[in-house]
């Protein structure tokens, strides 16, 4: 639990977005593979076989919560370089812009574009925690691009509408 328990925590984050929740989901996750820790077999890492079940108990949650819609994000890391007001704003503007684009895609796109980009895993690890083929996943992650790119423009317009000069 101290080697891949914060790891897990962010993980179920990414999906419930309620950091309580997501310390119930760990806790059943650890839990449940100390229950059955005999059918680990060994064929993935042990932090590869808990995301696993991270993201298959936050799947169980979100099918029977899913009008829950809280924030995903508290804290995007600032890089070290200096940074003025404005640019601070503009930039939360844009997570904000991104964060809401993001939450409006099916979890099935979802997912994959935060195990992939957020959490920098390779198709072939997403495939072996979402149990699906590589292929699905770059089919799923090609989709979510043109869905979130899709949104993101709209959004765009949404902006120039409602924007009285």
């Amino acid at each position: 639990m101290e080697e891949h328990g914060e790891y897990c925590l962010r993980v179920a984050y990414l999906y419930v977005k309620d950091w309580a929740i997501a310390e119930e989901i760990i806790q059943d996750v650890f839990l449940a593979f100390y229950q059955q820790q005999e059918r680990f077999e060994q064929r993935s890492s042990l932090k590869t076989y808990l995301v696993k079940i991270t993201v298959h108990k936050s799947h169980d949650y979100l099918r029977s919560w899913k009008n829950k819609r809280l924030v995903l994000f508290e804290k995007l890391h600032i890089g070290a370089s200096k940074r003025t007001a404005e640019k601070e704003l503009i930039e939360g503007e844009e997570r904000t812009i991104l964060k809401d684009a993001l939450f409006t895609l099916p979890i099935m796109y979802r997912e994959v574009l935060i195990l992939h980009y957020y959490k920098e895993l390779k198709v072939r690890e997403i495939a072996d925690i979402l149990g699906c083929s590589e292929n699905t996943v770059k089919t799923r992650l090609r989709r979510a691009r043109r869905l979130l790119q899709e949104q993101l423009e709209q959004s765009e317009w949404e902006v120039l509408v409602d924007d009285t000069f």
